[in-house]
């Protein structure tokens, strides 16, 4: 990334960073300080708490992990902070055991078999399509204007970037930069892959796979955005026919714009 400033290094999470700094079609930028996204919070160490609620001022968190992931691994150590509120919004239709690597598996550009609503319009769209509710109150939490939202799932790549993409292109971000933020996690892939494989949550899903399968390839996003553009008129045409108003896009302007 050109903008270093929005990594923020922490001990207990590996993938995180702000939505700040990312350049927008009229040729300003996103403000820093407002969203950021991460991987698993489970980790977190009271110092890693100490930044993110002093330093950053997060006041809520965004968590698009399954209810089955919750209840392995834990609701996470930023629910017992009085000034965070938590809020789980899955972006999985509960059935199942699933997780962002199960989600990678059945990505139409990865030469598997899938039904024919999978290959053409991606996994990703498969998120909207499931959970239409999730995603359009997640982003209402994202717009919250009391301090910093961090939204997270387990790697930080999939869930969260559909989400970031989304809350990204309602803001006004080019699509360069929106693929930019999305392909970033691909720096930090290692160290998310051997956080992941310390889980029993995620071991064996990961374990069957080389480590390049994960890596958030542009044409993965970029292929997920056209979907949007060809069938909605973009994802705000997606956001409105599911409930999103347009007093909901100028607070998510605001809180990334100014």
């Amino acid at each position: 990334m050109k903008n270093l400033q929005r990594w923020i290094e922490l001990e207990g999470a590996v993938n995180v960073r702000d939505l700040g700094g990312l350049e927008t079609t009229d040729g300003s930028a996103t403000v820093h300080g407002r969203i950021l996204r991460s991987d698993n919070l489970q980790g977190l160490t009271p110092a890693d708490i100490a930044t993110l609620v002093e330093t950053h001022k997060v006041r809520h968190v965004v968590d698009l992990r399954s209810t089955a992931e919750v209840t392995l691994e834990g609701p996470g150590p930023l629910t017992t902070v009085p000034e965070v509120t938590i809020h789980h919004h899955t972006l999985f239709a509960e059935g199942g055991r699933y997780t962002d690597v199960e989600a990678d598996r059945v990505l139409p550009w990865q030469d598997r078999a899938a039904d024919d609503e999978l290959r053409v319009t991606g996994f990703y769209y498969g998120y909207l399509r499931d959970r239409p509710d999730s995603v359009v109150r997640a982003l209402r939490v994202m717009a919250h204007d009391d301090g910093a939202v961090i939204v997270h799932c387990a790697a930080g790549k999939d869930r969260t970037g559909v989400l970031c993409a989304l809350a990204l292109t309602v803001a006004g971000a080019t699509r360069e930069a929106i693929l930019a933020d999305y392909v970033a996690t691909g720096d930090r892939l290692e160290r998310i892959l051997v956080r992941l494989r310390a889980s029993d949550t995620y071991r064996r899903d990961l374990d069957s796979r080389p480590a390049d399968d994960h890596l958030p390839r542009p044409s993965y996003m970029e292929h997920f955005l056209d979907i949007l553009d060809t069938r909605f008129g973009g994802p705000l045409g997606w956001l409105d026919a599911h409930g999103w108003t347009p007093d909901d896009t100028t607070a998510l302007r605001a809180r990334l714009l100014s």
